[in-house]
């Protein structure tokens, strides 16, 4: 065998070595995980995929769906918010498709229509009547969808720090989940991409969190150690790469579509969406949004008790089923 040859072979070898201790490194990592933070609910079968999700707080109160953002799980309410909230109203927190310990049949489901498809039909298969909507972040999104989707079945919006439309420039934390083949997604997932959170994580939540520091019991009470398993990075990745053109034709939706009443809650501070193209631009919608100096992005972490007094004001000055089903007809 030649030298040119050897040196083929070596280069061809090295790159598949390289991938096969990513792989072992990623199982590892995944295993560890899923002990760390085991799931924590109730689970609902559909067509689309097992939707992981809890209910809690009395039963025949006003349901509350708290639908959490990108790379997240319901452990992001349930760290401080769900128990407060649960003191007065049914609480149904959810694992958005493919997230957390829930899944999705394709990963083409990550679409915000089919994602509102898929949370709508878990609302219905639970019996969840005329819910008010709290989404966080992404969540926020997949909320309006649902509000488009079903706008008789949604009773209102309490939206912390939502997306609502195109963000161009998007957050530096979030570009390399952007992958536009399934293929290469997977691939990605079972070899380099956990690894590479693991390694970075600290300056991503760094800047998810700022200008409050992320809090010290994050990846275990927060279930953030659930983003070092391949599927999360599945999930998180085919939530970002399919996220347009989706937004935008969503967005041109509101003008006439949107008629849920509501309100949005926004850190002055966020890093990662605009206050005031994400959520100011929705009052010409009806949604009225608020301020609050001083604070970040991971409001339902870094701001539970402002959350809650939010959520619960929100639910006050929403019309009753009665005044709206005739503020419908009038329509």
């Amino acid at each position: 065998m030649s030298a040119l040859s050897s040196l083929a072979l070596i280069a061809l070898a090295a790159p598949a070595a390289l991938l096969g201790a990513s792989h072992l490194k990623t199982r590892k990592l995944a295993r560890e995980a899923r002990a760390l933070v085991p799931p924590i609910g109730q689970f609902c079968n559909t067509a689309r995929g097992r939707i992981h999700y809890i209910d809690i707080g009395p039963r025949h109160a006003q349901p509350l769906v708290l639908i959490h953002g990108l790379s997240g799980q319901l452990q992001h309410f349930t760290y401080a918010l769900a128990e407060r909230l649960a003191q007065d109203y049914r609480v149904i927190a959810l694992d958005r498709p493919g997230c957390g310990y829930s899944t999705r049949a394709s990963d083409a489901l990550a679409r915000l229509p089919e994602q509102a498809k898929t949370l709508c039909g878990v609302l219905d298969q639970l019996g969840i009547d005329q819910p008010v909507l709290v989404g966080h972040s992404l969540g926020g999104a997949v909320s309006l969808a649902m509000a488009l989707l079903a706008p008789d079945k949604i009773r209102g919006l309490a939206l912390l720090a939502p997306l609502t439309h195109p963000s161009p420039q998007g957050a530096e934390a979030f570009k390399g989940l952007i992958v536009h083949t399934s293929v290469m997604r997977h691939l990605m997932a079972q070899t380099v991409a956990v690894p590479t959170a693991e390694r970075t994580a600290a300056p991503v939540l760094d800047q998810i969190f700022a200008p409050e520091a992320c809090p010290d019991d994050f990846l275990t009470k927060a279930g953030g150690a659930l983003g070092l398993r391949p599927e999360s990075f599945v999930a998180a990745s085919a939530d970002a790469s399919f996220l347009y053109p989706a937004i935008e034709i969503q967005a041109t939706r509101y003008t006439k579509e949107l008629k849920t009443p509501g309100a949005i809650l926004f850190g002055a501070e966020d890093a990662i969406l605009a206050p005031k193209t994400q959520g100011q631009a929705m009052e010409s919608y009806g949604l009225n949004c608020q301020i609050a100096p001083d604070h970040g992005h991971m409001l339902p972490i870094t701001a539970p008790d402002l959350c809650d007094l939010f959520i619960r004001a929100t639910l006050q000055a929403l019309p009753s089923r009665t005044q709206r089903a005739k503020n419908q007809e009038n329509s």
